[in-house]
């Protein structure tokens, strides 16, 4: 008989085998926009990797920092990631370079480095660029499939690089607006709802390209979630909350409010509720604070969707709970065994 030692404690995975599984768990939602959309939205993840390590090697210089341990762990490469895959990916190549220094440089490092950012760094990154640049950060291509001009790649890094296309023409050739843009517009010039959702742009789930990248991003949360990187609370309320507050304003007016359905596979709510909602560093750690924000994040993404002034309100929602984070961890740590919540045994 084989004797076995106590405790059995599980060890921690070590941080950079996390964030490295987190980053591969983006590779099927990062390859269908690669299908979508065309190799603009691999050079722009390279160059925001390429800029937030060379960010963290810079600040690790500055504060005395050894290099290569921090540059190794993966936490720089994975804030690139979801900056660079939310943004458009013909946009212009500065567009991603600042918002990449912004996020690691001053959201990360100018509060102590990985584990004491209060924000979620690449969502302060895109909220940066899109009230500063709203212009650029509005301007997304058509998919390759309903794009009006051919756009193989040397035609796209041309694009991002010079802001032109070889023939002359400007990126005002191959614009389209995205699915939640389209209906926030067309709605304002009174256009009926079903004849917007009629267009090529929408398919049967979302967006005719988006819903299938959201695809991607569902395959690679429940990747995460099987391997217990992420536990269940955090997407699921997320998506819930998104869900069931779309379905009130349905209910109340079909003929404005797009389906539940569609403002799950369209715009960044996949994204946000596996890669966004669940960093570990700015969400809370009891399970009742994780419901509390989670659903409160989800709420506030959907209203800024369709009653702001911005298309998506994924990065604003989660930027506004991170504020209250501090708060909900203290106000909601559950009671110790074997006292009473508040007091005594």
């Amino acid at each position: 008989m084989t004797m076995m030692t106590s405790p059995f404690v599980a060890q921690p995975m070590p941080l950079n085998r996390l964030m490295y599984r987190v980053i591969g768990a983006l590779l099927p939602g990062m390859a269908v926009a690669t299908w979508a959309f065309g190799i603009g939205v691999l050079v722009q993840v390279a160059l925001a990797v390429a800029v937030a390590l060379a960010t963290e090697a810079w600040c690790l210089n500055l504060r005395r920092y050894p290099v290569r341990p921090y540059l190794a762990d993966g936490s720089a490469v994975l804030t690139a990631c979801l900056l660079a895959l939310s943004i458009p990916p013909l946009a212009p190549w500065w567009l991603v370079v600042l918002g990449t220094f912004i996020a690691v440089g001053f959201v990360k490092h100018l509060f102590g480095g990985l584990g004491q950012n209060p924000f979620n760094p690449a969502m302060i990154g895109f909220a940066a660029l899109i009230v500063s640049f709203p212009a650029q950060m509005s301007r997304w291509a058509a998919p390759l499939a309903l794009a009006p001009a051919d756009l193989d790649a040397v035609a796209q890094i041309g694009l991002i690089f010079t802001g032109h296309l070889s023939s002359g023409a400007g990126f005002d050739a191959v614009a389209s607006a995205t699915p939640l843009d389209a209906i926030r517009t067309g709605l304002l010039q009174r256009i009926p709802l079903a004849d917007i959702l009629g267009t090529p742009k929408f398919g049967a789930l979302g967006g005719a390209a988006q819903q299938w990248i959201a695809l991607g991003y569902l395959l690679g949360g429940l990747f995460l979630w099987q391997q217990r990187v992420i536990q269940w609370r955090l997407p699921v309320v997320f998506l819930g909350s998104v869900f069931l507050t779309a379905t009130l304003f349905y209910w109340a007016n079909p003929a404005h409010y797009a389906s539940p359905l569609l403002h799950l596979f369209a715009g960044g709510t996949m994204l946000g509720a596996f890669f966004i909602v669940t960093d570990p560093v700015t969400s809370p750690t009891t399970p009742l604070g994780q419901i509390i924000f989670a659903g409160l994040a989800g709420v506030l993404a959907y209203l800024i969707r369709v009653l702001g002034n911005f298309p998506d309100g994924v990065a604003f929602s989660v930027i506004i709970m991170n504020i209250v984070v501090p708060f909900l961890d203290q106000y909601t740590q559950p009671a110790v065994f074997g006292r009473k919540k508040g007091g005594r045994a």
